[in-house]
């Protein structure tokens, strides 16, 4: 078996993470389980270990250079070296270490915050099938089909749940399960308040969306399973290795490191998360980043299933939206919040404690083992952007998931892939969705966040029933 297979653990190890996260992302474990400097987050303690691989120390010449291991970049490589494309892939952390390996794991249809009806309202009515098939169906069969085609464990389960919140709420899961089944997509059912509480023991909501084609899976071992099917088709792959800038000549893109350069005869991809401003001055940002906050319980006494009886990971209908599913062992995890500015452990631990016991008042004895930050980021439309930049070699570059994104950034990136091999024109309707520039969004995230949420507790409380989650 290759070293670099992910294999799951049957319970998480409290152990000394071995990624390298970034100086941006924390993570914490109940100071009870260890006193340890630099604690594994639930994901990496749950998984076998990743061997560290090289970093870059000499010049290169490829077809391909992918920057960023994250899903995307993963993706795109693994699909570039099934189709024989030399292709070499760079990251300045670990693989997974970012994103991709630390959101919560929850597969949903749909590209970032557009759902079904959003796509029709900007696309023709056969454009807006294709574009849902690409983004809901082929998304999840995707992830399904590579797990299988690399003999590797997702801890895959199916079915997931949009909880409302609020009684006027469920008029707008009506409004996205009818634009579903316009698109020719039946995998959805609205269930009332009753009806809901056969899957989520709570008396929180007032009915829910159930959605069979969506679900969740381990985000780090799908991430690792990505780089793993790539090195077994010959792909290379320089950890550590942090590009400084990149410049198109005429033998292709040439991509600057520390320590050598890597010469790209016909792409690039920057799967790297909103740094198109250190590649090209010029290029206008379109996304505003935030943090967003992941924990996982104590095992539940009694077992998650009298929270959870059939076991579906839940999104609710908040503005500040909680997630949630059950992970091994008996576990819980929690998620939620959105900030302009990274919160301390002790603060986002108290946030999620206190939405946990919101959620299930019931369970008393709720406590953490772990928690963390990640960094996501959205744009203005609320669609995921896709920029492909026309020189000597293209380069490619996808930004604004807004934490709505891990199934689908693997089928972005097998789309890139066969763009850049010329066997499809998937990637040409994502080109096609129009993004307006945010001038120092990257600065305006402190602010723009929290005027955010004030004005939207204003509009809450002059039409409460209004539905817009973030």
């Amino acid at each position: 078996m290759s070293a670099h297979k992910p294999v799951l653990l049957n319970d998480s190890v409290f152990m000394e993470s071995h990624l390298k996260k970034g100086s941006t992302n924390w993570n914490w474990i109940d100071p009870g389980r260890g006193a340890l400097d630099s604690p594994a987050n639930y994901y990496e303690a749950s998984l076998n270990p990743w061997p560290a691989l090289p970093t870059l120390e000499n010049d290169l010449v490829c077809d391909v250079l992918v920057i960023g291991g994250g899903l995307l970049g993963s993706s795109t490589a693994l699909h570039l070296s099934e189709a024989g494309i030399e292709t070499v892939l760079v990251e300045k952390g670990s693989i997974g270490s970012a994103a991709s390996g630390r959101n919560g794991g929850q597969l949903t249809p749909g590209l970032a915050r557009w759902e079904a009806g959003d796509i029709l309202e900007h696309f023709s009515p056969d454009e807006a099938k294709r574009l849902w098939r690409f983004c809901a169906h082929e998304a999840m069969d995707l992830v399904d089909e590579i797990a299988a085609r690399y003999d590797v464990g997702l801890d895959r389960q199916y079915g997931h749940i949009t909880a409302a919140i609020h009684p006027g709420h469920m008029a707008s899961l009506i409004e996205g399960a009818d634009a579903r089944y316009h698109l020719g997509d039946n995998a959805v059912e609205v269930v009332g308040r009753h009806q809901v509480r056969e899957h989520i023991a709570s008396e929180l909501y007032h009915g829910a969306l159930i959605d069979r084609i969506g679900g969740q899976a381990h985000p780090l071992a799908l991430v690792r399973t990505l780089a793993h099917g790539f090195l077994l088709n010959g792909g290379r792959i320089f950890e550590g290795t942090e590009i400084a800038r990149i410049e198109q000549t005429p033998a292709g893109v040439v991509a600057c490191t520390a320590s050598g350069t890597i010469t790209a005869r016909k792409g690039v991809v920057l799967a790297v998360h909103d740094l198109t401003h250190m590649f090209d001055s010029q290029l206008l940002p379109k996304t505003i980043p935030f943090f967003t906050y992941v924990s996982v319980t104590k095992p539940i006494d009694g077992g998650t299933e009298q929270l959870l009886p059939t076991g579906m990971p839940v999104y609710d209908t908040q503005f500040q939206i909680d997630y949630y599913r059950p992970v091994r062992k008996d576990r819980i995890l929690f998620g939620g919040q959105g900030t302009g500015t990274n919160w301390s452990a002790e603060r986002i631990n108290d946030y999620l404690l206190g939405r946990f016991r919101t959620v299930f008042p019931q369970y008393e004895g709720v406590a953490l083992d772990y928690s963390w930050s990640g960094i996501s980021d959205f744009t203005l439309n609320g669609a995921t952007e896709t920029r492909r930049i026309e020189g000597t070699a293209p380069v490619y570059m996808v930004h604004g998931w807004s934490g709505h994104g891990v199934a689908q950034t693997v089928r972005i990136g097998k789309a890139i892939a066969d763009d850049l091999s010329g066997h499809s024109e998937d990637l040409e309707m994502l080109l096609a969705i129009q993004h307006k520039p945010i001038p120092l969004g990257r600065q305006l995230s402190p602010f723009a966040i929290p005027a955010a949420k004030a004005a939207f507790g204003v509009g809450t409380a002059i039409n409460p029933g209004k539905l817009v989650s973030f």
